[in-house]
């Protein structure tokens, strides 16, 4: 037994297959859109084949990588428990309800259904940018329980995005309230100011925060909110609208540096 073992990871839309040693080194990857093993470990090779093998779909090249980036070098070398970037939308959340199903209750659904979807609509939206030159992570831990719903970072600029489930409800935006149908207005816009400032402090870029709205029946605003976008879920993708003001290799060093677990430590 070579103790190597399979995972997928789908970087800049793309699935590739990395292998790892049991300690969760990689030492090489399969990408199947290349037809290419890149290798770190020539001694390895046999033992790297023989456990892709179920998974190549064809002639594949095998060799080295070609010369990493920066930002590469930085992802090959982070522990695979500090990586940030498999986390799916709503990660934390489904991890809650793996862990603490709700009894059902016909007439109080668990509210976390609700806020999981509104993060997967987001997040699959973000997602989809990614062909524009666009990088989001998904469920940034953040120290004391907090978390940053979505972390975008694209030619625009980097955003803090939340994700608020809004279906059939009528929203009011009173800076910094913001209050939901009926229910008691919260001060969401200034959670949302202190999440952004926190993240620009770990990244020393400046980022800007989002709200973003899943199927509102109406949205109203007593004025305009201040640093903050409030968005429908269709204008999401409007972001990759807005100008340009970082370089692709700009989006990819900032995106390395999210990723690592360890960058949100401190603040």
């Amino acid at each position: 037994m070579s103790g190597l073992r399979v995972v997928p990871i789908w970087r800049h839309g793309r699935e590739q297959l990395y292998v790892r040693l049991p300690d969760g080194r990689n030492i090489a990857w399969y990408d199947r859109d290349a037809a290419r093993v890149n290798l770190l470990s020539e001694d390895r090779r046999d033992d790297v084949l023989h456990v892709l093998a179920p998974f190549l779909t064809g002639p594949v090249a095998v060799g080295p990588p070609p010369v990493p980036t920066p930002a590469e070098l930085a992802r090959l070398s982070l522990p695979p428990d500090d990586d940030l970037a498999p986390n799916r939308p709503g990660e934390a959340l489904l991890i809650a309800l793996d862990r603490s199903p709700a009894v059902s209750h016909r007439l109080r659904p668990d509210p976390r259904r609700r806020e999981l979807e509104a993060e997967q609509t987001i997040g699959d939206i973000l997602d989809d940018l990614d062909g524009a030159g666009w990088r989001t992570l998904h469920s940034v831990p953040l120290p004391g329980g907090d978390r940053v719903h979505h972390l975008t970072i694209g030619p625009a600029g980097l955003f803090v995005v939340h994700a608020m489930h809004a279906r059939k409800q009528r929203v009011l935006v009173a800076d910094p309230m913001v209050a939901l149908g009926r229910r008691e207005p919260q001060p969401l816009l200034r959670r949302l100011r202190a999440d952004a400032d926190r993240a620009s402090y770990a990244l020393t870029a400046e980022v800007r925060p989002v709200l973003a709205l899943v199927g509102p029946a109406g949205l109203r605003f007593t004025t305009t909110p201040r640093e903050v976008r409030v968005l429908t879920d269709p204008e999401v993708a409007n972001l990759a609208r807005l100008g340009g003001v970082l370089k692709p290799a700009d989006v990819e060093a900032l995106h390395a540096m999210a990723r690592d677990r360890r960058t949100w430590a401190r603040v």
